[in-house]
């Protein structure tokens, strides 16, 4: 029997005025707030909270390891315009951040929506991110709880910039946070029919996800240094495919693999290399080129493989709940 259809109503983001006559502020190029973002899933989800009132300005080109990627010389100007800069932290963008911190005018800040968005009791290390020496796993936008946690943010600091158009940035919230739980009820009808979620990946970019849908990490092939690992842990993690009998295992669409393709050749198991860790689907403009857009490719392209049934995430519209007028860099 199919799954029920996962469908979200697409939502007015015009606001009528109050009881006493006042309305929010209109956008204004002139007069809109200057936003700077890093990596575009954080880019997609503050359009999907600042709509057409802001100016949003992505630095770090998809497709692009954002762990080592180095800002162009043209983003010290970008950063110089800002407001503020909505990056992810949890040391993800570091050479980003630094030229942020050398470049932005007084009165303007960073905001770094990981550090704030858990406590560092909820801190994940693990196996490209150890504890020694590192930085937390930084990936919190694969799990979908925590992007809304994102989003909450993004909403508070905006409204606080920008009175004017709080009640716009609230409800702007609202509907994406709607969007997301309804998404998870998708998620969870079609992690229901996978006979075992276990995940080796070729980027370690899905430790709060595995931890919030009860997925088990068997781990990465990326490790800290971010080159190959070496001959002894590439016989273990065969050993390791063999014996948990997973029926694939995933590599990236950006970063082809050698090792996980002769991990998965020699274990016997299909290799998938089709995962997004922040390389939006579609084009800009499209309503799947977005974070959602890209949760759902993810979860539908895991789904499949593992032997279970995507249909509930298949069916999922992906709609905007704002206007994005967001510059991704491509």
């Amino acid at each position: 029997m199919r799954a029920s259809r996962y469908t979200v109503a697409a939502l007015l983001v015009a606001l009528a005025g109050g009881a006493c006559g006042q309305s929010e502020a209109e956008p204004n190029a002139g007069e809109r707030l200057r936003v700077v973002t890093t990596v575009a899933p954080i880019t997609s989800i503050v359009a999907a909270v600042a709509g057409d009132r802001v100016r949003i300005e992505g630095l770090v080109p998809e497709g692009t390891n954002s762990h080592t990627f180095e800002p162009k010389p043209r983003a010290v100007e970008q950063l110089a315009r800002a407001d503020v800069v909505y990056m992810n932290g949890l040391g993800l963008e570091e050479p980003t951040k630094d030229l942020a911190e050398e470049s932005l005018d007084a009165g303007s800040d960073i905001v770094e929506l990981g550090n704030r968005a858990i406590t560092p009791r909820e801190q994940i290390y693990d196996f490209s991110f150890p504890k020694e020496g590192g930085f937390p796993n930084p990936h919190l936008w694969t799990d979908p709880t925590l992007a809304v946690k994102y989003a909450e943010i993004i909403a508070a600091d905006l409204a606080a910039r920008d009175p004017g158009n709080a009640p716009y940035y609230r409800r702007n919230r609202e509907k994406f946070s709607a969007v997301v739980e309804a998404f998870d009820v998708a998620m969870r009808a079609a992690f229901g029919t996978i006979p075992s979620r276990k995940l080796l990946t070729y980027h370690d970019a899905y430790a709060y996800f595995a931890r919030t849908y009860d997925w088990e990490v068997l781990g990465a092939i990326q490790v800290s240094d971010f080159e190959d690992p070496t001959a002894a842990e590439v016989a273990a993690l065969i050993d390791q495919v063999k014996a948990e009998r997973v029926p694939a295992i995933f590599g990236s669409e950006v970063f082809p693999s050698p090792v996980l393709e002769q991990i998965g050749r020699e274990a016997g198991v299909r290799y998938v290399d089709e995962l997004r860790d922040d390389d939006l689907p579609g084009r800009p403009g499209d309503p799947e080129h977005s974070w959602l857009g890209l949760m759902r490719f993810d979860y539908v392209t895991m789904t499949n493989a593992l032997g279970g049934d995507a249909t509930a995430l298949e069916e999922f519209t992906v709609r905007p709940t704002a206007p994005d007028r967001a510059r991704y860099p491509q």
